[in-house]
């Protein structure tokens, strides 16, 4: 891994307040968008911008280098994936806070300036900012919600500015909680482990909260594929519903409080074949079963020494009551509203 030595492109002070981290992988479309938005901020702390180009085959560091030479940008030599990229990232961040900004976002330009201000009213939050489509300028979501099976469901809500999750596209955190928290977990790969962190911090007493009055625009699923309707469907991959159904069960698994856990898992796990039976139907194809659904069930199993392990270390740090930690959680499973929304799902490969 490379890194370039470089100083903050905003304000230039001893003290750094907040770094922004940037996962790149081919890029080169989106990161001048992202990377001029920050640029352009109002009444900003003080930052630096770090970028972890993660061995892309365009020619996004070269963008970087030649327009913009203040941003710290560490090439990795290997793809390693979203998770090893940020925690590399925090690892090098010098901020007391960390701003994760997917490449395919752009901030508002007071977006900085909001959430230090609700830093100032309570520290040790994960915080993020109203979500906005990129094309039609709609609210996407303010934070999201969870369901039992800990499907995101998104707030909308303008009065509700407290949630279960917010998501990796634009998570703003105490570096020294990040580091509490041991950051993204590696063995999820990507998809999911915004979510897991946020439920981990919720246990450990921390709250997750939405900052009105800003936001940022989002090119949902610009960065991996699917995560987003198109033309009134829902359409996703193979690779990310794998990866999402899997890694939801992991937190389900970890993170729900005893005694749910054990009915939730069961039901969990029966939902999970049912679904995957009837979808491959559907759709003639039994490798959304297998590789989808199936692999859910049986990584779970497979892993459950890992994850009883990590599972009694969190609950012995318990700080929260079970009635809290639900308390942004919903009863209306969110594949059910989603179901009845677009239909039957597309998955492509």
């Amino acid at each position: 891994m490379e890194l370039a030595e470089t100083s903050s492109p905003v304000k230039h002070t001893d003290r750094i307040v907040c770094s922004i981290c940037i996962a790149n992988y081919n890029g080169e479309q989106l990161l001048d968008d992202c990377l001029a938005s920050i640029l352009a901020q109002e009444n900003a702390p003080s930052i630096e911008v770090i970028v972890h180009d993660d061995a892309s085959t365009d020619s996004s560091v070269e963008l970087i280098r030649q327009k913009y030479p203040s941003v710290k940008l560490l090439q990795s030599a290997d793809n390693v994936g979203f998770c090893v990229a940020n925690n590399r990232m925090v690892a090098a961040a010098a901020g007391d806070y960390v701003l994760l900004l997917n490449n395919d976002a752009a901030l508002f330009p007071d977006a900085l300036s909001k959430l230090l201000e609700q830093v100032e009213a309570g520290p040790d939050n994960i915080l993020t900012l109203p979500q906005y489509d990129w094309v039609t300028h709609r609210l996407v979501d303010r934070g999201c919600l969870l369901d039992y099976f800990y499907n995101p469901i998104p707030n909308l809500d303008a009065d509700r500015t407290d949630v279960a999750m917010v998501i990796g596209a634009c998570l703003w955190i105490p570096r020294r909680l990040w580091i509490e928290l041991d950051g993204f977990p590696t063995w999820m790969e990507s998809i999911a482990e915004d979510l897991y962190l946020c439920s981990i911090a919720r246990l450990r007493g921390h709250e997750v909260r939405v900052v009105p009055g800003s936001g940022y625009r989002h090119r949902q699923g610009a960065s991996f594929g699917g995560n987003k309707p198109s033309q009134s469907k829902l359409a996703s991959t193979m690779r990310r519903r794998r990866l999402s159904e899997r890694n939801k069960s992991y937190a389900l698994f970890i993170c729900t409080p005893t005694p749910a856990m054990w009915a939730l898992l069961a039901l969990h796990a029966l939902l999970l074949i049912a679904e995957g039976l009837v979808l491959s139907a559907w759709r003639r194809n039994p490798r959304i079963f297998l590789d989808i659904y199936w692999n859910a069930v049986t990584s779970v199993v497979k892993e459950r020494a890992r994850l009883r392990s990590t599972r009694n270390q969190l609950m012995k740090l318990k700080a929260t009551s079970n009635r809290r930690y639900f308390s942004v959680f919903a009863r209306m499973p969110r594949k059910l509203s989603m179901l009845r929304q677009f239909g039957v799902p597309d998955i492509g490969k």
